[in-house]
């Protein structure tokens, strides 16, 4: 695994200043290395920008197949990519195995959505229609930390298929896996300049964003969304796809089987040690013994959760969170939704001073004067109880957010009303609101995104339409052509 910069297929140390990850779960330093600066940024944008024009005129057949023997080197090396995810973000080794193996999936699954999302269409006739799809350019990859391979791999690999050429920059907290998967882009074959890298914090992300690029890929929180979104008000040219949190709602109603259900709340809210944009961060259950005897069914399961390391035996539920800074952050969160009326139900709680493991955090905060419609990225779960369901249904729309929904009910005419009234991009029924389809668009609405979903629909915004009418010859001027003298 490097710790340098690639710009033009050369890999270089940045010229800015050091930095470093860390492993959460043991807080030792894992990776080093210089930052990028903005003349490094300058150099990578260029690169790019030099190598498009031969990339773009590369068949499709041939850019496939550079991406194929990409996914042949990913799974060759899963193991291996597993256990740096797991090391430089702190989740269970069992989960980053999902997540390598997700890498390598996403070509197949690019390949068969960029056919069939942008393929060429041809409509015959005197005049034949075509219609074809170009990629933008140079497009910029912001990488989250949640999932530091997958996420910034499924923004990469449609776009390069596409024709464009990319500068990527990962998450200044897992440079690690982002370094791993470019590696193996360069050993497949990909040419000088069409993957560029660099490493580096905010300042090189800024610039990055205000390079000469052609798109902004960005998935991570809402604030950040926000201000890239304001930063290009003005440049109509420069393609967009956020994906952003959410402040996502789960509605628990009449379910006869109350522990699985309280499983499906815990896998919601508490997977990834709750760093994931679509974990449940409201939970809705009705007034009186039903919402009483859901809560404690939830409470019972979360106190069995197993958290540790994540190679520990047995293997955890869930890990720390990023850094002992978040770990901090969060309980103070919880403190204050509690000292707004809010009744603690579970403590959230920095397992010890210093430390990036918490425990899952749940309240109560029906009661509560004012709480805030914000994403809290960790284990913490708020409870709203509520007198019916078209209150649950009103409650779980009360958000700026739009990212992912679900219902836990018995009752299908109770779904299929939530299916049609709720507003979110991912909307689950009977399963964890963490659950999608990597054949499915990844997306939301709102403060979620900016209605450019990512997953199977990112083959979209990597590519245009383009439509054309042609004709092997000029038609003829006829005789008795309309507004024409003879």
């Amino acid at each position: 695994m490097t710790n340098k910069t690639l710009i033009n297929g050369e890999w270089r140390d940045g010229a800015g200043a050091e930095f470093s990850s860390i492993d959460p779960s043991t807080g030792k330093e894992i990776w080093k290395g210089a930052s990028a600066t903005k003349a490094d940024v300058t150099d990578a944008v260029s690169a790019a920008r030099a190598a498009f024009t031969k990339w773009a005129l590369t068949p499709l057949a041939e850019r496939i197949a550079v991406m194929e023997r990409y996914r042949d080197l990913m799974k060759r090396d899963a193991d291996d990519l597993a256990k740096l995810i797991s090391r430089e973000t702190g989740k269970p080794y069992w989960e980053t195995k999902t997540e390598a193996a997700a890498v390598a999936g996403k070509i197949d699954i690019s390949i068969k959505s960029y056919h069939e999302r942008t393929g060429v269409k041809e409509t015959p006739g005197a005049t034949t229609a075509m219609l074809r799809h170009k990629p933008h350019g140079v497009m910029a990859v912001l990488g989250p930390y949640n999932f530091p391979a997958h996420l910034a791999n499924g923004h990469m690999v449609p776009a390069i298929i596409a024709g464009n050429t990319v500068v990527f920059k990962p998450s200044e907290q897992t440079p690690g896996p982002g370094a791993f998967i470019v590696e193996r882009m360069v050993e497949a074959g990909v040419p000088a300049g069409v993957v560029n890298m660099v490493q580096g914090a905010r300042e090189t992300g800024e610039a990055l964003t205000r390079a000469d690029v052609n798109g902004v890929l960005f998935t991570g929180g809402a604030k950040t969304g926000l201000a890239i979104h304001k930063m290009f008000a003005d440049r109509l040219d420069v393609i967009l796809a956020l994906e952003l949190g959410g402040n996502n709602p789960l509605i628990w109603w009449d379910t006869d089987d109350v522990n699985a259900a309280a499983f499906a709340v815990v896998q919601s809210a508490f997977l990834t040690s709750g760093q994931r944009c679509t974990c449940a961060r409201r939970l809705i259950v009705p007034e009186g013994p039903k919402g009483d005897a859901a809560i404690d069914a939830l409470v019972k399961i979360t106190d069995r959760l197993i958290i540790d390391q994540p190679f520990a035996d047995p293997q955890p539920f869930m890990g720390p969170v990023i850094s002992a800074n978040i770990a901090e952050g969060l309980e103070r969160a919880f403190d204050r939704l509690t000292d707004d009326d809010g009744e603690a139900i579970r403590n959230l709680s920095v397992r010890d001073e210093g430390s990036a493991f918490v425990t899952p955090g749940i309240v109560d905060v029906t009661r509560s004067g004012t709480v805030p419609d914000e994403e809290h990225f960790g284990p913490l779960l708020k409870v709203w109880r509520v007198a019916d369901f078209d209150a649950a249904i009103e409650r779980a729309n009360a958000t700026k957010f739009g990212l992912s929904a679900g219902i836990l009910t018995d009752d299908k005419a109770k779904w299929e009303k939530f299916l049609a009234l709720s507003r979110a991009g991912i909307v689950n029924w009977n399963r964890q609101t963490t659950g999608a389809a990597g054949s499915a668009p990844f997306g939301g609405i709102g403060a979620s995104g900016n209605h450019r979903p990512a997953a199977y629909y990112a083959a979209d915004y990597c590519a245009y339409p383009v439509a054309s009418m042609e004709g092997d010859a000029l038609l003829p001027l006829a005789d008795d052509q309309v507004g024409v003298k003879n």
